[in-house]
């Protein structure tokens, strides 16, 4: 017990301590960059169906635990991106609120999905689906922990769409809310199972998803297929998890 809780705490407190004495760079949020940061085309020159995940550090003091995650999706032929995020202001289902690809308030985006041509065709009705069905769409919804977040979402548009074979952070507080209100079940990946207490505690063991503990949100765990440590505040160490 006392390692698991050195595992869980440890590297929160460096993420805390990389915070509080280096800061985020970021400065004020309300003027921070949210511009492009370079990882998509423009739309009109890519002519091909394309599915994209991206996730990026949180706000301010809740950049040390989490990260913000959004969808874009774009059909073939398509001239615009559609992107996709869910948030704790306005719509809580915002659809073009941010440049696809935008920085999250100056934080730089990493890509935790990407498919692109024929395979992607094929998802993107499936992720469509889910952002005109998501349950937690009305104000008031949104609860930063344990959830439902954006974490939250996001990862009900991976458990629909199980081809993916994607995972999120270990640092996507959220992300195991049983939102389906199930507290048990099959992985996304369909390679394992998960338990889930209201996403306060819970465990998943999975091939794709590798052995996860969530521990009031913060995720411990290690991925065997592609090896990583997955380190709460820190994220992930090792293999990068996209496709």
């Amino acid at each position: 017990m006392i390692l698991f809780l050195l595992l869980v705490f440890v590297p929160i407190g460096l993420s805390a301590g990389r915070y509080y004495l280096f800061g985020d760079g970021r400065g004020n949020w309300q003027t921070a960059d949210r511009s492009s940061a370079g990882l998509l085309p423009p739309a009109s020159a890519n002519p091909d169906a394309l599915i994209r995940v991206f996730a990026a550090r949180t706000v301010r003091w809740r950049s040390i635990f989490a990260v913000h995650s959004w969808i874009v999706v774009k059909e073939k032929g398509a001239s615009t991106y559609s992107r996709y995020d869910y948030t704790a202001w306005g719509d809580p289902i915002r659809s073009n609120g941010f440049a696809p690809d935008g920085r999250w308030f100056g934080a730089m985006p990493e890509t935790v999905v990407a498919v692109d041509g024929a395979r992607a065709e094929a998802l993107i009705p499936k992720i469509r689906n889910v952002v005109e069905t998501y349950k937690f769409r009305a104000y008031g919804d949104y609860s930063a922990w344990p959830g439902p977040n954006s974490n939250t979402f996001v990862q009900a548009a991976l458990d629909a769409v199980p081809e993916l074979r994607a995972v999120l952070p270990p640092t996507a507080v959220g992300k195991d809310y049983p939102y389906s209100g199930r507290w048990a079940g099959i992985t996304p990946s369909r390679t394992g199972a998960y338990a889930s207490l209201s996403g306060y505690l819970g465990m998943t063991v999975g091939w794709v998803e590798g052995f996860e503990i969530n521990f009031f949100g913060a995720v411990l765990g290690i991925d065997i297929r592609r090896p990583a440590l997955k380190l709460p505040g820190i994220g992930r160490l090792g293999v990068a998890a996209g496709l």
